[in-house]
């Protein structure tokens, strides 16, 4: 096995651990993927991988940036635009200029240079404070913020970011604010518009494709063209790959079919899993020959100006949170002051800095700056990451709000009523036989009172519910398994045990939907979130 084989298995492997144990441990799986792929790159025969600045930007960034804007809600977002400006604009402009201050000062980097990391580390990356406020019931207007953060200051850090490699680039060692506006406004509008024009694009063509894999491909190809369009013409790849999610997010489940539904959402998530994998892990094989360039004084160096860099980062978003109205409660902002946690962009952004400037020369302090945008996100991601837990339960703001738990039910409840009287007007204009129309009022009235039960607006939370559940879980593993040794007796085959397995994974899968069930019954128990597909089956 050469040595470019053995380093892809030992990344794949490390990608596959890493996110088992951070399910077993309950710690966001960024956090560990950063600290392994630190670890990774001095593992003894690991190829040294170099990324080209091309490929981070045109490759990794549109699926990460169109995931995000697709499972975003735009009339939240909406409702909470003035904090979110505030932090995506005005924070995103001081955190750059506060690191920017310490690293020309205290680093001796050129102002330019400077303010490029200051522009890289100013972004934040809201996947593991997100995750670790959904699972300790944070209210949601707070994780609402911190995704529509999280969506939209890519876009100011990235202008500024150009800004100021330009001026490196070029030697000129000044920047030129009017262009920076000017390049502010001109690619926000283009990139906006050049979005929601591929998304409705995507969208038309979504609704004409019946084929599940046709489909989802095409969510694929709209990612990269909003990116690659906007950029084409000037404007922000960001904002257009971030729009046309946002607008397939609202299109796409009104057009799109269940089965390419039901295929998209696991083939989304395996791909943002693996690129922001890639990204840490890789950077981690990149770690080791540019510390080999460093003396050991220079290497304390690092470690020591990183420490003081992310120090800065974290006390400047805190000080901004507390001191910047934001229609929060001080103790909730405070707790999102604690989530500015840096990830994936930040490393894509770090490794998109050019090797040469325009004269030929290495572009100045590059590993430097590498090192040091890596030290902060992996600051940020850990300190924070592991301290939010206790603050969240230290200040009390989990569960003041009914989050979504509410919601859901009583939404699954309306829709359940919608149909029970729609089957009414079926039973007049279609004439059912009294057999089928009482299996039907049954299978409903039954969905009816347990979703109400769910939803606290029935109190008799029924014990012959609950066994018929357990059964029909115990039902859908028995045909799973006798599916299994038929597959292995060979008589059926392979094909027919995927479609019939797929049907049984369709009907688990419904079994464990509904939030009545999850409220009553203990976790791992065997009725643990079961519906009513599973009782239906069984008449």
């Amino acid at each position: 096995m050469n040595g470019a084989a053995f380093s892809l298995l030992a990344l794949l492997l490390a990608s596959i651990g890493l996110y088992a144990l951070s399910l077993r441990i309950a710690v966001p799986y960024p956090i560990l993927l950063v600290l392994g792929g630190m670890a990774i790159g001095f593992v003894p025969g690991m190829t040294q991988v170099r990324l080209s600045p091309e490929v981070v930007l045109q490759v990794f960034l549109p699926p990460l940036l169109y995931h995000a804007g697709y499972y975003s809600t735009p009339r939240e977002l909406r409702r909470r635009f003035r904090p979110i400006a505030l932090l995506c604009l005005g924070l995103v402009l001081v955190t750059a200029a506060a690191v920017g201050a310490a690293g020309h000062y205290v680093a001796g980097l050129s102002w330019p240079v400077a303010l490029a990391l200051g522009a890289i580390v100013s972004p934040t990356d809201p996947l593991a404070a997100t995750a670790i406020a959904s699972r300790l019931g944070v209210p949601r207007r707070v994780v609402t913020l911190l995704e529509g953060e999280g969506l939209f200051n890519d876009a100011t850090a990235l202008v500024l970011f150009r800004v100021t490699v330009a001026a490196v680039v070029a030697g000129t060692g000044s920047l030129n604010a009017g262009r920076a506006l000017e390049q502010f406004a001109v690619g926000t509008a283009g990139g906006v518009l050049v979005g929601l024009g591929v998304g409705w694009l995507v969208g038309e063509l979504r609704g004409r494709a019946s084929d599940p894999v046709v489909g989802v491909t095409l969510t694929i190809f709209g990612a990269y063209a909003a990116y690659h369009a906007a950029e084409h013409f000037g404007f922000s790849g960001v904002l257009a790959t971030l729009f046309c999610g946002l607008y397939l997010g609202w299109r796409i489940p009104a057009v799109a079919t269940p089965a390419s539904r039901l295929l998209g959402k696991p083939v989304w998530q395996m791909i943002v899993y693996l690129l922001s994998a890639a990204l840490f892990l890789l950077l981690g094989l990149q770690l080791r020959p540019m510390l080999a360039e460093l003396t050991d004084f220079r290497a304390v160096e690092i470690v020591a100006v990183a420490a003081l860099l992310a120090a800065v980062v974290l006390l400047t978003r805190v000080v901004w949170m507390l001191l910047v109205p934001h229609m929060l409660p001080r103790v909730e902002r405070l707790v999102v002051g604690w989530s500015g946690m840096r990830g994936a962009v930040s490393l894509a952004i770090a490794l998109a800095l050019p090797v040469r400037t325009a004269s030929g020369a290495p572009f100045p302090d590059r590993e430097a700056v590498i090192l040091l945008a890596f030290g902060v996100v992996l600051a940020t991601l850990v300190v924070p990451g592991v301290t939010l837990p206790m603050l969240i339960r230290a200040a009390r703001v989990a569960g003041t709000d009914g989050g979504d738990g509410d919601a859901e039910a009583r939404a699954r409840l309306t829709a359940t009523e919608a149909a029970m009287v729609r089957l009414e007007q079926l039973v007049l204009r279609d004439g059912l036989d009294k057999r089928t129309i009482g299996r039907l009022e049954d299978v409903y009235r039954y969905r009816r009172d347990e979703l109400a039960t769910g939803a606290g607006l029935l109190h008799d939370a029924d014990h012959r519910q609950r066994a018929e559940r357990a059964a029909s879980l115990e039902l859908v593993e028995v045909q799973r398994h006798t599916l299994l040794r038929l597959h292995r007796e060979g008589a059926i085959s392979t094909d027919v045990l995927h479609r019939i397995q797929r049907e049984l994974d369709l009907q688990h899968a419904l079994l464990l939907a509904s939030p009545g069930a999850r409220q009553r019954e203990p976790a791992g128990s065997p009725g643990d979130e079961a519906s009513w597909r599973g009782w239906v089956s069984r008449r």
